[in-house]
């Protein structure tokens, strides 16, 4: 039985016709939608996180068949081993990783796929590195690689590390996309998290342009009075997005 039969063989275990009908409308996987053509088991994440446990040393070569899946929990289980194969990698075997991670991540293809394996692979790469290359994705015409470079730099946020993730906000904040206003939004509010002036320094430049998504993210654990002030005096683009 090739890894494929084996891995679908496990989740299906786990799967459940409902929700894998509910993961549908959720994922935004009809025509024409985000996750379009996507396809779903219903395995719950605990679940999908129990079976990748059985795939643990899953060498990079058969983390390249899984990745292509048509099954979205498949692709799910596969960024899981290789998140935890790459915390646990020295700095060649991590590069190693990193690039096959990047060469097949057109199966990066959700926002829930993204936001589970940038941070620890794209996050944990550039940490060390110069960034010049998540900037360059940052700019990339496909929404997930513009995902991955905002959550990558939430390794570089938990550190204390800001000045990589505020340029890509910066350069995002015309983006067109609600998965793109989110996420920046969250990344800012994780700054935030960690020191309010930096963020509020941000936000007094470039609230007025900032899709209010992305706004209502960013002050999402703000007071109440200073929330309700950014969201009443900002408001230069509520419609336009």
């Amino acid at each position: 039985m090739d890894i494929s039969s084996q891995v679908l063989a496990q989740l299906k275990v786990y799967a459940d016709p409902g929700r894998a009908r509910h993961s549908q409308k959720y994922f935004k996987s009809a025509a024409g939608e985000y996750g379009a053509g996507d396809r779903f088991l219903g395995v719950r994440v605990p679940d999908t996180r129990r079976v990748a446990r059985n795939f643990k040393s899953l060498p990079l070569s058969d983390y390249t068949i899984l990745i292509t899946s048509p099954w979205h929990e498949v692709r799910f289980l596969a960024l899981i081993v290789l998140v935890e194969q790459f915390k646990n990698a020295d700095d060649g075997q991590q590069e190693k990783i990193y690039k096959v991670y990047m060469r097949h991540r057109s199966g990066v293809n959700n926002w829930d796929l993204v936001d589970t394996s940038a941070p620890s692979i794209a996050g944990g790469y550039f940490r060390t590195r110069p960034r010049q290359a998540l900037h360059e994705l940052s700019r990339s015409g496909n929404l997930w690689d513009r995902r991955i470079a905002v959550l990558a730099c939430f390794r570089f946020i938990r550190d204390n590390d800001f000045p990589d993730a505020l340029d890509i906000a910066r350069q995002l904040i015309p983006d067109r996309h609600d998965l793109i206003h989110k996420a920046v939004g969250w990344m800012l509010r994780e700054i935030g998290n960690r020191n309010r002036v930096v963020e509020e320094t941000f936000l007094r430049q470039h609230c007025h342009s900032m899709p209010r998504t992305m706004l209502r993210y960013a002050i999402e654990k703000f007071p109440a009075p200073r929330r309700k002030r950014y969201l009443r005096d900002c408001t230069a683009v509520t419609s336009q997005l």
